[in-house]
């Protein structure tokens, strides 16, 4: 099984700590949250993987190398301008069976090989592992009939949304959507596919799933990381 991990991102949401070191060698315990992606995929029988860098590449290709230390096959897509999310794929070459993509900085206990084995039997050409949240508004929220009258009012309303987590699978000829070299975020290339009549698949996913978006969202990972290690990795790591 193949996968694309992509780590080109800027991580401006995690400045200053972004400025000097790339989004996915943020420590989380004792390693960098995309090494405990490294082991997961393994665990899921990935083996070769490519990493779609840009921002401070030189610094993950030096701690990540050639994948050997995990015992996987790692390569490098590089990005001389910023390609959104899905754009670097169209630089990739050899992704001709399905494969998996997921964001650098991605911390789940959802197991990746379940997630590919739903992928293969739903027959779409693309799964989208997704979770519920809630948004809590902690304001009053005030609906209007279009003018000025008001015809509601809601005390700091919570509403559920279910959102990708930033893990896919993905076949072959969706890389026919995503034009080469030019910039495509994964939101528009979903609705290309839809468009184009292609099925897209939703893996809901009950678990644990955070991005480190934001420094709350990074030092709430570490705590809980260290308190549910085990639920994270292989045994014995």
């Amino acid at each position: 099984m193949k996968a694309v991990i992509l780590a080109g991102g800027k991580g401006t949401r995690l400045a200053p700590y972004t400025n000097i070191l790339p989004k996915p060698l943020m420590p989380i315990g004792d390693m960098p949250i995309m090494e405990m992606l490294l082991w997961q995929m393994k665990r899921a029988g990935v083996r070769e993987i490519v990493l779609a860098v840009g921002h401070l590449s030189e610094l993950l290709r030096t701690f990540f190398n050639d994948g050997d230390k995990w015992g996987l096959h790692i390569s490098y897509s590089y990005e001389e301008t910023p390609l959104g999310t899905a754009g670097p794929l169209s630089l990739i070459d050899g992704l001709d069976e399905p494969f998996l993509v997921t964001n650098g900085d991605v911390m789940t206990n959802l197991d990746l090989g379940e997630l590919f084995a739903f992928h293969n039997q739903q027959g779409g050409a693309a799964t989208i592992a997704v979770h519920n949240r809630q948004v809590k508004i902690n304001l009053g929220v005030v609906q209007m009939d279009g003018g000025n009258d008001i015809t509601g009012y809601i005390e700091k309303p919570s509403y559920d949304y279910t959102v990708s987590m930033g893990i896919y699978v993905f076949e072959p000829r969706v890389l026919q959507y995503i034009p080469h070299n030019e910039y495509l975020d994964f939101p528009d290339l979903v609705l290309k596919l839809i468009a184009a009549g292609e099925k897209v698949i939703a893996y809901p996913f009950d678990g644990y799933w955070k991005d480190l978006g934001n420094a709350d969202d990074y030092e709430q990972a570490a705590k809980d990381f260290a308190e549910m290690r085990s639920q994270f990795l292989p045994e014995g790591l």
